[in-house]
């Protein structure tokens, strides 16, 4: 179930990495998650470490935007 999730947040960074997401973000998010998976734990830490940088550096550019 988490490496489902964590293929859930790969996709939708993929997805946003073009700008329009939908099928094609979806698509890569079950490719990457079963990629994932079959490489075991270090599949799961790679794609969350992936999810997790593209979500911290949305949020640190959203803090230079708003001029925090």
């Amino acid at each position: 179930m988490i490496g489902r999730i964590i293929g859930a947040l790969v996709g939708r960074e993929m997805g946003r990495r073009d700008g329009r997401g939908g099928v094609k973000g979806a698509a890569m998010g079950w490719v990457a998650g079963s990629v994932m998976r079959r490489m075991g734990p270090l599949g799961m830490i790679l794609g969350g470490g992936y999810a997790a940088k593209k979500a911290y550096d949305r949020r640190k550019v959203d803090k230079v935007r708003r001029g925090y």
